[in-house]
């Protein structure tokens, strides 16, 4: 028995994730347009603050060079919640699993897009400064997606073994999702894609809040006036990998942990945007929607993590 509480047939299903998907749309659009910036220096501390946020804290430089704002990544967070929240046909255990897992990631995301620097980048340069006895927000970003993970799949009530798999699954792809988020929209696609996969089936409402709140904001993405940040990719890929660890029997669970875990270990020592560029499809559907590619200026900051 799935674990969602809805047993309708597929357009049922499709119809539960319809209305979740317009109330994460909406939701995500509102919590964009609200007024949300804040001065780089105000008076509450330094907690949020680094001397390279100028103008306001939620404005960042992307691959281009060019000004974006932070705030698509929480109003895209907040919308999906409002999503599955709303969305009809989830229990009680399941809904709260994927609120924690979206809101609990876009938390530590949030923390580590406002005071994190750039001095240290993935896995093995966060775990290195941690050798040296240096704690980066990025590692602590990483215990605490990891510790809300395991929370998320707590909640789904299973076993000892699933709660690991589960866990690990909703941790990696929070993880994953945020390394694609280097170029404008390559995350959004992706989620999209991956999502849309669930919209049949047993977690289909929450693959509709999923996807609704990701493409209402994708064209300010694509437009390069908004960026994910790591609160957008890891809130959207920790709420998919809690729809995955819903609505996957273990056989699928376990082949997707791997793929996953595999996809992670190459990106330390391969650039995603390289192979991407390098094959024709990829290339084609990562620029859809995109300006036309130019250089990058020398010490542009890179758009997400």
């Amino acid at each position: 028995m799935p674990l969602f509480s809805t047993t309708a047939r597929p357009l049922r299903r499709l119809a539960a994730a319809a209305v979740a998907a317009g109330v994460s749309a909406a939701a995500a659009r509102a919590a964009y347009a609200l007024p949300g910036r804040a001065p780089a220096r105000s008076p509450g501390g330094d907690l949020f603050r680094l001397p390279e946020h100028v103008g306001d804290v939620w404005t960042r430089t992307n691959f281009r060079g060019e000004p974006v704002t932070l705030v698509e990544g929480p109003a895209t967070a907040a919308g999906a919640c409002a999503g599955v929240l709303a969305a009809p046909g989830l229990g009680g255990p399941e809904r709260a699993a994927a609120v924690a897992a979206a809101a609990g990631a876009a938390a530590f995301g949030c923390y580590d897009d406002l005071s994190g620097g750039g001095e240290a980048r993935g896995f093995r340069g966060h775990l290195g400064a941690l050798a040296r006895g240096r704690v980066t927000t990025g590692a602590v970003k990483i215990a605490g997606i990891g510790a809300t993970g395991l929370a998320a799949a707590a909640l789904l009530g299973r076993g000892r073994a699933d709660l690991l798999l589960d866990g690990a699954l909703i941790a990696g792809t929070a993880n994953l999702v945020n390394l694609l988020d280097l170029r404008p929209g390559r995350a959004g696609k992706a989620v999209l894609a991956a999502g849309a996969l669930h919209l049949a089936g047993p977690a289909a409402p929450a693959a509709g809040a999923l996807c609704g709140a990701t493409a209402a904001l994708l064209p300010e993405d694509l437009g390069e006036r908004a960026m994910l940040g790591d609160a957008g990719a890891n809130a959207l890929g920790a709420l998919l990998g809690t729809v995955a660890a819903a609505g996957l029997p273990r056989s699928g669970r376990i082949a997707l942990l791997a793929g996953t875990a595999a996809l992670t270990a190459a990106s330390e020592v391969v650039s995603f945007t390289r192979v991407i560029d390098a094959t024709p499809p990829l290339r084609r559907i990562d620029r859809w929607g995109r300006r036309p590619a130019a250089r990058a200026p020398a010490g542009a900051a890179a758009d997400g993590e």
